[in-house]
């Protein structure tokens, strides 16, 4: 966890691919918690200190986190994730490139609970939720294509569901279509960017998260430098 940016409603965080963000039936110590312990020694806090929790990234996945400090702020980035309010932008490292260099991908997906992964419709199916999400080519490598995603829907693994769909599958995502594992249990998916209106102070907020420390993503740097 790194901070990214703090004042006295919100903490932006950047976060390692592996941690969860919630506490989940593993009993790992979830990022609000590291958070809430962080701001404790920092201002030396008696008591429980407040974190909510607005939104989420799957736990292989790194990048930039949106929390709230105040109980104010929480409901109304709430609201915000809920309602678009927030411009998330990612990156996806894939193995094939995609037919077109850019475009709008429209699908209805179905959650499996069960089998935590969400199936892709070309049309509305029964208990379906439309997923929207616009891609960009913005490099590539010998064996690799590095793609700019902007959510426009907020669904269950919607990025890695539907690239994969589009016969993208997101670098190390056994789980939608990868052929082999990345070493370090990660996929190679990165939410790097959020721009929002401050709920409280209602200045313009603008936070990029670091690439991940290693070799493929690196060697991407001066592209995405350029985004």
């Amino acid at each position: 966890m790194t901070p990214l940016y703090e004042d006295n409603h919100i903490i932006i965080v950047s976060k390692l691919s592996g941690e969860i963000v919630q506490g989940d039936k593993t009993g790992d110590v979830p990022l609000s918690d590291t958070v809430a312990l962080y701001l404790k020694e920092k201002y030396a806090k008696p008591g429980n200190v407040f974190v909510g929790v607005p939104h989420r990234l799957d736990r292989p996945v790194s990048g930039v986190v949106v929390l709230a400090k105040t109980s104010k702020a929480l409901s109304r980035l709430n609201e915000m994730f809920r309602t678009g309010g927030v411009d998330k932008r990612y990156l996806a490292i894939v193995k094939n490139r995609p037919k077109e260099p850019e475009g709008q991908l429209v699908n209805w997906l179905v959650r499996n609970e069960k089998q935590n992964r969400s199936f892709a419709y070309d049309h509305e199916v029964p208990n379906s939720k439309q997923a929207i999400l616009n891609y960009k080519l913005v490099a590539s490598s010998v064996n690799y294509h590095l793609l700019e995603v902007e959510l426009m829907t907020g669904r269950h693994h919607q990025i890695r569901c539907q690239l994969a769909k589009m016969g993208c599958p997101i670098k190390g995502d056994l789980k939608y279509g990868a052929e082999r594992s990345n070493p370090d249990g990660s996929i190679s998916l990165h939410a790097y960017r959020v721009q929002f209106e401050h709920p409280v102070s209602h200045q313009m907020i603008d936070v990029k998260a670091p690439l991940p420390d290693d070799a493929l993503w690196q060697s991407f740097r001066s592209q995405v430098d350029n985004l």
